[in-house]
């Protein structure tokens, strides 16, 4: 509605990636009214556009930790809301494997969080049963993972839509949200675009990935972050796919290693490996694949030369830097940042695209 002006909505959540509409799918269902307002032309055209669409089973996270419950919880319920909404998606497993017996002694580290954070069928297997599974392999040791999967990224931000909108909720692209301050009635929004107005919104949910930080102190938040953008490279194999499911490394600093995964259409890939950077850009340089072909043979030997093409790139929201641990989610509510009806999500990179749903619920109870 519009008054003196001003156009008034209970709820706009910040961002149409697959984070902003989980969150705005779970506000309409309970009964809001939400408006999604997105920078850009089209939905998930930012990180949700540019990962590698794993499901992923929650074994490299701390126990405890927003990333190990989340990813958990929400790995179930993604499987469950893609089958029954006719999402593409397939449950290929995952091998994570060891080349050496100090990567070995990291596998057994990545078993007992796996354990302790109860993902479903993860086990320790024996090089033998690992390169049986998969010929092409090499390695000394393996976990498999079999709640691991790819899901059709875009076919489920779809039907994230579908339901918003079916509930009377609405998604307004072109509508950046440049500034805001909190008023007696909630959260006053400046929105640009060709299109600019003023939105009053008494709940608000910042999930406005790589510009989350950015947007929240342009709303006057307190205890916002400092981002940090770290770039990953994926690079596509020319030639006959060697595995058919996904295969990982052990884990490196600010990632998970230069790993194989596969889309739905049968293709494989290779990456993301670690780039920081100073601003967002996402062009492959042909010149990075030479650092990917020693990573790769660690654990496939026969990877021809001249074998990887540039493919694509994402870049993940860090609110840590190069030289200080992994962080976990941020969810940031009144608590933290001092504004009523207001969360702010924070740092959702990896495994975001899994805890989405739950994330989502976790997001709705606080703003009950």
């Amino acid at each position: 509605m519009t008054d003196g002006g001003i156009e008034r909505v209970e709820c706009a959540v910040i961002g149409a990636g697959v984070i902003g509409l989980a969150v705005a799918r779970a506000l309409a269902l309970s009964g809001r009214e939400v408006v999604v307002l997105e920078a850009a032309g089209a939905i998930g055209s930012g990180i949700s556009a540019r990962n590698s669409e794993v499901i992923h089973a929650g074994m490299y996270y701390p126990a405890g930790s927003l990333k190990a419950r989340l990813c958990v919880a929400g790995n179930r319920m993604l499987r469950d809301y893609a089958a029954s909404r006719g999402i593409d998606f397939r449950m290929v497993g995952k091998l994570i494997v060891a080349t050496d017996a100090a990567e070995e002694a990291k596998l057994a580290d990545i078993l007992e969080k796996g354990r302790v954070n109860g993902v479903e069928g993860l086990a320790a297997i024996t090089a033998a049963e690992a390169m049986a599974m998969e010929p092409n392999l090499s390695c000394t040791a393996a976990l498999w993972s079999p709640a691991t999967g790819i899901v059709d990224a875009h076919g489920l931000m779809l039907a994230l839509q579908g339901e918003l909108e079916a509930q009377g909720g609405a998604v307004a692209l072109h509508a950046p949200v440049t500034g805001g301050h909190a008023g007696a009635d909630g959260m006053e929004l400046d929105i640009g675009g060709p299109h600019p107005l003023r939105l009053q919104a008494r709940q608000v949910v910042v999930a406005a990935g790589l510009a989350a930080c950015p947007v929240a102190r342009s709303l006057g938040l307190a205890a916002v972050p400092a981002e940090r953008l770290c770039k990953g490279s994926y690079f596509t194999l020319s030639g006959r796919m060697p595995f058919s499911r996904l295969v990982y490394p052990v884990p490196v600093a600010a990632g998970l290693g230069v790993h194989y995964t596969l889309d739905l259409g049968g293709g494989g890939r290779f990456g993301p490996d670690v780039e920081w950077v100073a601003a967002e850009d996402y062009a492959v340089d042909p010149a990075r694949a030479e650092s990917f072909y020693d990573a790769i043979r660690r654990y496939w030997p026969g990877l021809p030369d001249a074998a990887l093409e540039p493919a694509y790139a994402g870049i993940r929201p860090k609110i840590n830097g190069p030289d200080q641990a992994a962080a976990d989610f941020r969810v940031a509510g009144p608590a933290e940042h001092g504004t009523a009806g207001v969360v702010a999500l924070y740092g959702i990179e990896s495994p975001g695209l899994t805890a989405c749903l739950a994330l989502a619920e976790m997001v709705k109870e606080m703003l009950e």
